[in-house]
């Protein structure tokens, strides 16, 4: 029997587009998370959505709520929730900067994505102040801008 080699490199198993739509996204961490083996197995399928779900800090410890990862089709018994919170993995140090942020100037920590790093998975949070509803104009303008601009780009070059 060959043993199974780890992959190297990382995957993007999900990301939150609508994170960088609706913050300002200050900083930015690489947390571990605790997981179940049916959940990574379907993680490995690409199985997981972290659209409406959010981090919280309790008793010093950071959680995960409402990642939804799909059950693994052929596990059975093992199988675990799928909105289940989960807890993420991070040093103390850099526990205790969160908790300082978010107490001190307002900010809130959400998920920007999950991926695997060397056979490992790992969601990176960012630390992000809320946009208003001026600067989403502003950004869907700037991103108009640019998208008429290689379009004009692309006309004068092809005729």
């Amino acid at each position: 029997m060959i043993p199974l080699a780890k992959e190297k490199g990382s995957r993007l198993i999900a990301n939150n587009k609508k994170a960088y739509h609706d913050y300002f996204i200050e900083d930015t961490f690489e947390a571990g998370i605790a997981l179940h083996g049916t959940e990574v197995k379907s993680l490995r399928l690409g199985q997981c959505s972290i659209k409406e779900s959010f981090i919280g800090i309790e008793k010093g410890e950071v959680y995960i709520y409402h990642m939804h990862i799909n059950p693994y089709e052929k596990g059975n018994i093992f199988n675990k929730d799928p909105l289940r919170t989960r807890k993420l993995l991070l040093h103390k140090s850099e526990i205790s900067k969160l908790i300082g942020q978010q107490k001190l100037k307002g900010y809130t920590i959400v998920p920007l994505k999950v991926y695997f790093k060397n056979s490992l998975v790992k969601v990176e949070i960012g630390l992000a102040r809320g946009k208003k509803l001026y600067d989403k104009r502003n950004d869907i303008a700037k991103k108009d801008q640019k998208r008429e601009a290689e379009r004009e780009f692309k006309i004068r070059n092809l005729g």
